[in-house]
């Protein structure tokens, strides 16, 4: 079972970007459906996006869609979620998840492995 480390959270202006990332030490993350997930003060954990363990197949929830890009360097056991014209909505502790199937997978349920999170936060 991998171990999932975010980092790339801070503070950032409305219409700026970020990119965070998630990696582990461990050779089977290559393996692993990666997802990443969001949760704001006071609101239910979301699904944000995930990539398929090749990085052939991506999935995003439709606030994210044209404004995030998820993809993987396995080479370097990193997934990064590149972030652009951030609204303050978007502020939350941002969570990156591993399914050990390796398909495409979008349900909290399916990703068994958690990493502790990377707060966002868009001031308007």
């Amino acid at each position: 079972q991998v171990q999932l480390v975010e980092s790339g959270g801070g503070l950032v202006q409305a219409g700026g970007s970020l990119r965070l990332s998630c990696a582990a030490s461990e050779r089977a993350f290559s393996s692993y459906t990666i997802g990443w997930f969001r949760q704001a003060p006071g609101k239910e954990r979301e699904f944000v996006a995930s990539i398929s363990s090749s990085g052939g197949i991506t999935s995003y929830k439709d606030f994210a869609r044209g404004r995030f890009t998820i993809s993987r360097d396995n080479a370097k056991n990193t997934v990064y979620l590149q972030m652009n014209t951030l609204k303050p909505e978007d502020t939350a502790v941002y969570y990156c998840a591993g399914d050990p199937t390796g398909t495409i997978a979008t349900i909290e349920s399916d990703f068994h492995v958690w990493g502790q999170g990377t707060q966002v936060t868009v001031s308007s």
